[in-house]
């Protein structure tokens, strides 16, 4: 059955939040929501930084962050709807040498019970770049809400059976089952 085997040891995870946006600052809810979720669940905030809508901009700071072995994924939020400045997608999409379809499809179930067929303004979706895992969710708090609450808070727990992917992860190969 799948599910947290609580008699397994949790391994946390070293994650990265980048904000993109044009308008947030210091102050931005979204990325906030994710530190303060991932640091409740157990795992290390590794770097927190905020980028505006620039392919450019959003691919050096998440290329830097994929080339430090010392995080282990990265959350970005913002980006990822229709208006003309959302290019968190176009941007990352080229590093990735592998897309996670599963989490864009994970991501609009969980959603379409909070936001009905809004959900489909989003283009979430998932990577690998290297060995670092990036999930790329809306801007909206309620989006970031969804994504770690609904999909990522298991997935990213090395409790969570029947795999999970801290198992994938180069430190943690041999220490948690994938």
């Amino acid at each position: 059955m799948a599910g947290i085997d609580e008699s397994l040891p949790f391994h946390p995870l070293r994650i990265a939040v980048l904000t993109v946006s044009d308008t947030r600052t210091e102050d931005d809810r979204s990325g906030a929501l994710l530190v303060e979720r991932l640091t409740c669940a157990g795992h290390e905030l590794a770097d927190k930084a905020i980028v505006p809508d620039d392919v450019e901009a959003i691919r050096a700071r998440v290329q830097s962050w994929a080339d430090d072995p010392q995080i282990d994924v990265i959350l970005t939020t913002g980006g990822t709807g229709f208006a003309p400045r959302d290019v968190t997608p176009e941007a990352i999409r080229p590093l990735c040498h592998r897309e996670m379809d599963g989490f864009a499809v994970l991501f609009h179930q969980a959603s379409r019970g909070t936001v009905g067929l809004s959900t489909l303004q989003s283009r979430a979706f998932a990577g690998q770049i290297g060995d670092t895992f990036i999930f790329c969710l809306p801007g909206s708090t309620g989006a970031c809400r969804d994504g770690w609450d609904l999909v990522l808070r298991d997935e990213l727990d090395s409790r969570y059976r029947p795999c999970s992917l801290a198992g994938l992860v180069p430190r943690l190969s041999g220490v948690v089952a994938s």
